[in-house]
């Protein structure tokens, strides 16, 4: 639909079932998931055996998975890490089963009050764990910003990339996440362009960090996507909706009467028209 872009999302926002996010998913047009959450569980809390059920069902459906959605870095950086090391390893084999090269994660929570200085060669010699085996096993990382961990703000990413940046490790560059944390969208994307290879679709607002659809909130998200037009982008946009408790939906509504919590199919399905309404105008 457009140039050299594919629409892609965290289906488990639809419903927990698999085969019901295939269903919306095939009356979006959609053939790509960004696979987080399957039949209730995290995908990467299931067996080797168990995923290659799971990629016998996409496979039946014609669905491919444009990333693994884990939770890889989402512990605390003074939590043990020689286990959540042992689960990278495990998710590495799992998108080599879901043949999907691309594994999105994070950079650890910090204490409250941290101090970047302090921790900063811990955060950096787990990464470099991280980075070092996705080299060896050919694997993608995709690093995501967000609120809390250490890549929260756009400065404190370009670190982390400096530092890893290369085939096997990239950014995420996450609109909504930004906002929630302070940062100003278009600064960020200046800064980080060089390293984004994957773009989470979700907006926000400063005022409290609420979650509203794409162009609706304070993060420049069709300036955004123009500029990675101009800038030659290719590759997945993912829908993270985060809108099941939008309750500006009716104001979104011809009559102004809908005023409750949305579906998990209706969120996604805002979330999706939003974006595509913002491409459109895009490549019009």
């Amino acid at each position: 639909m457009f140039e050299h872009i594919v629409l892609t999302g965290f289906a488990d926002e639809i419903d927990s079932s698999l085969d019901t996010q295939m269903q919306v998913l095939d009356k979006l047009h959609m053939n790509h998931i960004e696979m987080r959450g399957v039949d209730g569980k995290n995908l990467v809390d299931y067996s080797k055996d168990e995923a290659k059920e799971i990629k016998r069902r996409l496979d039946e459906r014609g669905f491919l998975l444009s990333a693994v959605g884990s939770p890889l870095g989402k512990i605390g950086i003074l939590d043990d890490f020689a286990p959540h090391m042992e689960l990278f390893k495990h998710t590495v084999e799992l998108a080599h089963i879901m043949d999907t090269p691309n594994i999105r994660m994070f950079s650890f929570y910090m204490p409250q009050g941290w101090d970047i200085a302090e921790y900063r060669g811990k955060v950096m010699e787990q990464l470099g764990s991280f980075a070092d085996y996705a080299e060896t096993n050919d694997v993608v990382l995709l690093h995501e910003n967000e609120k809390g961990i250490y890549g929260e703000m756009a400065d404190d990413c370009a670190e982390i990339m400096k530092h890893f940046y290369g085939e096997h490790f990239k950014a995420v560059f996450d609109f909504a996440n930004f906002v929630q944390a302070g940062q100003n969208t278009m600064e960020a994307y200046e800064l980080l362009k060089p390293y984004i290879a994957y773009i989470h679709v979700k907006d926000a607002l400063y005022a409290d960090g609420s979650v509203v659809p794409a162009g609706y909130g304070d993060g420049q998200v069709k300036e955004i996507l123009t500029r990675l037009r101009e800038d030659n982008y290719t590759g997945y946009l993912s829908l993270e909706p985060h809108l099941s408790d939008f309750t500006g939906f009716a104001n979104l509504e011809k009559d102004g009467r809908i005023e409750r919590k949305l579906s998990g199919e209706e969120a996604f399905t805002l979330a999706h028209a939003s974006l595509v309404k913002l491409l459109e105008e895009i490549y019009k």
